[in-house]
């Protein structure tokens, strides 16, 4: 049997406009589709899934746990140094993401901010020296 793979899907209110800000923003590679497809898909080197208790997740990111604020998920891109983090979330910021919470020292010994992407979706930048997250 072949091992499984996970997919996260999100909901976007413009398609041409996420395609754009994953795609060209963010430099993900987009997988060929036909041109008038309503999806779009990006090839990510491996997933894992990580569960946080609710509130405290909307305390790390410095969002409300309530309303429209915090959507009880946050999405994470993992990296290699504190000058990655900043330059992913400056890199998000200019193409149309909302930064939530600048790069900083983490109470865990890391590094780590969050980003909105154009929809909203939170995302956590982060370097955890403790732990790597990604495939063996």
């Amino acid at each position: 049997m072949q091992p499984r793979i996970s997919m996260i899907t999100l909901g976007v209110r413009d398609l041409a406009c996420a395609i754009t800000f994953y795609e060209e923003g963010l430099g993900l590679p987009r997988r060929p589709m036909p041109e008038d497809a309503p999806v779009a898909f990006f090839e990510l080197n491996g997933t894992w899934l990580g569960l946080f208790g609710h509130d405290a997740l909307a305390h790390d990111a410095g969002v409300s746990a309530e309303g429209s604020g915090f959507r009880g998920v946050a999405l994470a891109h993992n990296l290699d140094s504190p000058t990655e983090v900043d330059t992913l979330l400056d890199q998000a910021a200019k193409a149309g993401a909302t930064i939530v919470k600048p790069g900083q020292p983490t109470e865990w010994g890391g590094y780590a901010g969050y980003f909105a992407d154009p929809d909203g979706h939170l995302w956590e930048v982060a370097c955890n020296p403790h732990f790597w997250v990604g495939p063996r």
